[in-house]
């Protein structure tokens, strides 16, 4: 695993932005379709603007872009959250990267892929036939988890079987709801309590896992990987089995020293 420190919210955005482009183009330059996992979140916002900006200005053919994002919210029917909810993850992916692509670059909208809660089992069918991820963006959680894979007692899975969780509907850890709803809701009332994630097998099946984290409260969790080894009751700490994986922490907001 490579730790990569950095100066500040800005210097990570732009390393992040430098490296999925690279691998988008290291792809397409072959002429191969590639797979980008997307995460959401404030850590991501200003890596999608930079990253949108190289591809345009670089004259990237997106027609070969799929991408698969980790997570969505579910109501309480779980279903997938119209993209009208204000905390949709489908709108905040046309807002900070989709609709920034110039559109003569080939993008298309049947590139975009996201987990369906109704039918989880579907995404992971069709991620596994497109041969997984070429890249995976994650962010990490206050508790440690990423996309919403949520922390799990060592008496509840093995270390094995958490490994292989697939993609399917939570119920979302309290911690995970009042963080999201200072961070991302304002702090108005109106997280969902349930989301459909990207399965622990399906991302840790991807060619290369690259962390983000940029808040003072992720240091504690970044602190117990340095320490451990893969554990369910940290799902972060499964990045540790890829011996390849990258982890871009801001210096400013977190010390690891």
């Amino acid at each position: 695993m490579n730790w990569i420190k950095v100066k500040n919210y800005e210097a990570m955005s732009h390393l992040g932005a430098e490296k999925t482009e690279r691998a988008i183009q290291a792809e397409i330059a072959k002429g191969n379709r590639v797979n980008i996992g997307l995460a959401t979140g404030n850590t991501m916002i200003r890596l999608y603007e930079l990253l949108a900006e190289r591809l345009n200005r670089n004259r990237t053919p997106l027609h070969l872009l799929h991408t698969w994002n980790l997570d969505e919210y579910a109501d309480q029917n779980g279903t997938a959250v119209p993209v009208t909810h204000p905390l949709s993850y489908r709108k905040y992916m046309a807002e900070h990267l989709f609709r920034r692509f110039d559109p003569a670059l080939g993008f298309r909208e049947e590139n975009i892929h996201f987990p369906n809660p109704v039918s989880p089992e579907e995404f992971d069918r069709e991620l596994e036939l497109a041969g997984g991820t070429d890249l995976q963006l994650l962010g990490i959680g206050f508790n440690g988890h990423i996309a919403f894979n949520e922390p799990m007692e060592k008496n509840e899975l093995s270390t094995e079987q958490f490994a292989e969780l697939p993609s399917r509907l939570i119920r979302l850890k309290p911690l995970t709801i009042a963080t999201n709803r200072r961070l991302t809701a304002n702090g108005k009332d109106i997280v969902p309590e349930s989301a459909v994630t990207m399965g622990m097998k399906q991302i840790l099946a991807s060619r290369h896992l690259l962390l983000l984290a940029c808040f003072p409260e992720q240091e504690k969790p970044l602190r117990q990987i340095l320490k451990g080894e893969p554990t369910p009751e940290l799902p972060a700490s499964y990045l540790l089995s890829k011996p390849d994986s990258e982890i871009i922490y801001c210096a400013d907001a977190i010390s690891l020293e």
